[in-house]
């Protein structure tokens, strides 16, 4: 599930950038990037729950 994750997180990071080359200014590229956005954002808080807890 991490490895998943991880690859989602990076592919969405990875698109984000890549769509301020390919797609021209306009509400498309905003529309993917904030896709993009939520989807990093969602895997980042997939991986962050699935931590292991620091020891004490």
């Amino acid at each position: 599930m991490k490895a998943l994750l991880w690859i989602v997180f990076c592919a969405a990071i990875a698109a984000n950038v890549c769509l301020n080359f390919l797609v021209g200014e306009g509400g498309l590229q905003i529309a993917l990037s904030v896709v993009s956005g939520v989807v990093a954002l969602a895997s980042g808080a997939g991986l962050w729950m699935l931590r292991r807890p620091a020891d004490a």
